[in-house]
């Protein structure tokens, strides 16, 4: 049975496409420490004077492989925000 090359070529091809169009971001420690005060769960809130919304949500998990064997947590936070005005 041959080999289909141009499926597995098209996917390094796009894989690496990708890999150099994502630039380093810059890591800011305000940022880091909202996501960390950031409560589990989703929030939503609106201020009506400032028509805007924000949103939060955090998921903290820790999977294990059997009883006592070795674990990896998950630690998954967003904080956004969606602003509408009339110009």
């Amino acid at each position: 049975m041959p080999l289909p090359l141009i499926p597995i070529a098209a996917a390094a091809l796009t894989a690496f496409a990708v890999a150099r169009a994502v630039r380093p971001a810059r890591i800011d420690q305000r940022g880091e420490d909202a996501l960390d005060a950031t409560e589990e769960g989703i929030g939503l809130s609106r201020v009506p004077g400032r028509e805007q919304t924000s949103a939060t949500a955090r998921l903290r998990r820790v999977i294990r492989l059997g009883p006592h064997g070795p674990g990896l947590e998950i630690d998954a936070g967003l904080l956004a925000r969606f602003r509408l005005r009339r110009v």
